[in-house]
């Protein structure tokens, strides 16, 4: 009998599901969505909104809870061959993350699921992602479209420069082949 039990074992010892877990719930913060599982990611779902919910109060006794829980894992990018700190999982998740969500009371993550299996084991794989990020672009897209939309306007005021000075060329020969003529 199963009673009192909470949780699935996941064919893995007691350590290893909590560093699982762990490591799911620190990934989808870092990058907002984790394709996994369906089993993990409904294991990882309640764990990461309780998380959320922690972060939500803001609090030293809460962000200490969480580094307790979660560990504080930096985020680290690649920039030009160099790997540089960008922030802390910690960080991130209770200053972007909580804010976003202040007056929402649950329900934090969805699950979607795909259409393909995993290769080996044909195990279901689904999508693990924070609430209302996808409507939002994110800022280096923004400015690369921004970049994109100000060179586009550079090159059709450059080819419009031509041919603005091609009409006044040809405003100005009709004026000067129209002199009088010596009789």
């Amino acid at each position: 009998m199963r009673h009192r039990i909470a949780g699935s074992s996941l064919g893995r010892d007691s350590e290893h599901r909590i560093a699982l877990r762990r490591n799911l719930a620190a990934s989808l913060f870092e990058s907002e969505t984790v394709s996994t599982t369906i089993q993990k990611a409904k294991e990882v779902k309640s764990f990461s909104e309780k998380l959320i919910t922690l972060a939500k109060k803001g609090t030293l006794a809460a962000r200490r809870r969480a580094i307790a829980l979660l560990g504080n894992r930096t985020i680290v990018k690649n920039e030009e061959g160099k790997i540089v700190k960008v922030s802390t999982v910690i960080g991130k998740l209770f200053s972007d993350i909580a804010p976003r969500y202040l007056d929402r009371k649950g329900g934090y993550t969805r699950i979607i699921k795909l259409a393909k299996t995993r290769l080996g084991d044909n195990g279901q794989l689904v999508l693990l992602q924070l609430v209302g990020k996808e409507h939002e672009p994110k800022k280096s897209e923004a400015s690369a479209a921004k970049k994109s939309r100000a060179k586009k306007k550079k090159t059709s005021e450059k080819a419009l420069e031509p041919a603005a000075a091609k009409v006044e060329s040809t405003d100005k020969s009709p004026q000067t082949s129209e002199q009088p003529k010596p009789s």
